[in-house]
């Protein structure tokens, strides 16, 4: 943390730095976003922090003008520790709330001093204060941007109790929550009318990239898709709701989200930044990717394009098995068949409005289901229920491991799952930034040299090294300019062209 160029990007009110560094006043006890517009306090009176929890444990609240809660939270450290940033996961989805920081090391292989002295090194606070930290703005936010009851926004937030939550906010702010909400405005509750919150991501964001990927392989039923809106029905914890995804008026998405359990909130807010990748610094990403001339010229063509995420590493895995040989339009129809038959249905007039009838199938609900009988091979349904038997016994199948070579290794081991769909799965469900499915027709026909010849995969292996830790995204971007690109024959074998770009979409079914 230079401090000359930190005091300089607020003196500026410099935007490029908003969600990287914080400045708190020792003269308020207050921390700010570089933009704030409150006027910029003396140099002598600022520290600064690289995140907002970092200024909580350091006994700092936040500002009530700029909001820190609002602030892009990015991911800029991401790749100096991948540890961080697997453990940064499992505390967004909720691992902090019913465990502790050994349960979370022992998650993710390390030992609890180690996670400890990572956390101090690359965020500045230990992993108890970003959870903490988490839940206040998260709390806060719900307080600003919509109407929910006091005690639902406690529950929401992930307060064990409503007293925990009024203390908390009293130590922190000096007043109880409910002094914070700028409307007196009748409450309204959650499981009746939804909420509505604002989730901003660092600018760029090529929002047409993103949803024509999910609308590719939208399951009619659970999934509609608009240029403007993605909606989808989602279980979290047995409960099951409907969210709504759609381009804010600046830097943010607007999720509405229709949940009867206001506490699976945020594991659901967790989702919906996880898919739409709103935790990327694409400036970072492309500045890196760009050293690479290959590259230069697809991240100047797209420079806010995101890897998409999934919404659930069962769903995931399905998809892709159902997608092996297969067209994306022939396995969207064997996922609507799947759907249809052991999918629970959803009654809801508001889903039914937006052609939301079923929730993907669980685990239990494929265990000793004859799934061939939909119209596959057996080979593959089988492949199928024996996936859904394993991951039925060990829901945790689907986390973030200690590194990426040992969730590959595990992955591998599930029925059905090969080195590719490993991959696949560790890039959109695990969201590993340096996971890279060398062997994709596709990535091999987008790196061909000027004659046509493309590389093998261990060469193309090689090749990417250059780009870790960032493979991923250099995944996408040869993967979204190979969808630009129209199948040609390149010599007399005519057909043979044609042949490679359905091999690719096979892969990519999921």
């Amino acid at each position: 943390m230079d401090f000359e160029a930190c005091r300089r990007a607020f003196l500026t009110r410099d935007p490029r730095f908003d969600g990287r560094i914080f400045g708190a006043v020792r003269t308020t006890g207050i921390y700010c976003r570089p933009i704030c517009p409150a006027r910029t306090p003396k140099a002598e009176n600022m520290t600064f922090y690289p995140t907002a929890a970092a200024c909580q444990e350091a006994g700092y609240r936040p500002c009530l003008r700029c909001r820190p809660e609002s602030s892009p939270d990015l991911g800029a450290w991401r790749g100096t520790s991948n540890t961080v940033s697997r453990a940064l996961a499992l505390i967004e989805a909720g691992a902090m709330d019913a465990g502790d920081v050994d349960a979370l090391a022992s998650r993710l292989g390390v030992g609890e001093r180690q996670l400890r002295r990572l956390f101090r090194q690359h965020l500045g606070a230990s992993p108890v204060a970003v959870a903490q930290t988490r839940r206040v703005l998260l709390a806060k936010q719900l307080i600003q941007e919509t109407l929910l009851p006091m005690g639902e926004v406690a529950l929401a937030s992930g307060f064990g109790s409503v007293r925990r939550f009024n203390e908390t906010f009293q130590q922190l702010f000096g007043r109880p929550p409910g002094a914070l909400r700028r409307s007196r405005a009748e409450e309204a509750s959650a499981a009746a009318a939804g909420i509505t919150v604002r989730l901003p991501y660092r600018a760029p964001y090529d929002w047409a990239a993103m949803i024509g990927f999910l609308a590719a392989r939208a399951i009619p039923g659970v999934e509609s898709v608009t240029a403007r809106r993605y909606a989808r029905t989602l279980s979290v914890d047995g409960a099951l709701g409907v969210v709504t995804v759609s381009p804010g008026a600046g830097n943010f998405l607007v999720a509405e989200i229709r949940f009867p359990k206001v506490q699976a909130l945020p594991a659901v807010i967790a989702r919906i930044r996880r898919v739409f990748d709103l935790t990327a610094d694409p400036a970072l990403i492309g500045d890196h990717l760009s050293q690479d001339p290959a590259l230069a010229s697809l991240v100047a063509a797209r420079p806010g394009l995101r890897a998409p995420g999934a919404w659930d590493g069962f769903e995931l895995a399905v998809r892709a098995i159902l997608g092996q040989q297969i067209t994306v339009t022939a396995a969207r129809g064997l996922a609507a068949k799947l759907v249809e038959a052991y999918g629970a249905r959803v009654d809801d007039p508001f889903a039914a409005s937006l052609g939301l009838t079923r929730a993907f199938a669980t685990p239990d609900q494929l265990v000793g289901q004859d799934i061939a009988a939909l119209g596959m091979p057996k080979a593959r349904g089988a492949a199928l229920e024996a996936l859904a038997r394993t991951v039925a016994s060990d829901p945790t199948i689907f986390t973030p491991r200690a590194d990426l070579e040992s969730a590959i290794a595990a992955l591998k081991a599930l029925p059905g799952v090969g080195e590719w769909t490993a991959q696949y799965i560790a890039l959109r469900e695990l969201r590993e930034p340096d996971a890279f499915p060398q062997a994709d027709i596709g990535l091999l026909r987008g790196m061909a040299d000027e004659a046509g010849v493309r590389p093998s995969p261990a060469e193309l292996l090689e090749r990417a090294e250059a780009w870790r830790p960032w493979r991923a995204y250099a995944a996408q971007h040869l993967w979204a300019a190979d969808a630009d690109q129209p199948s040609k024959t390149t010599d007399a074998k005519t057909g043979e062209a044609k042949r490679t770009k359905t091999d690719a979409d096979h892969q990519r079914a999921a």
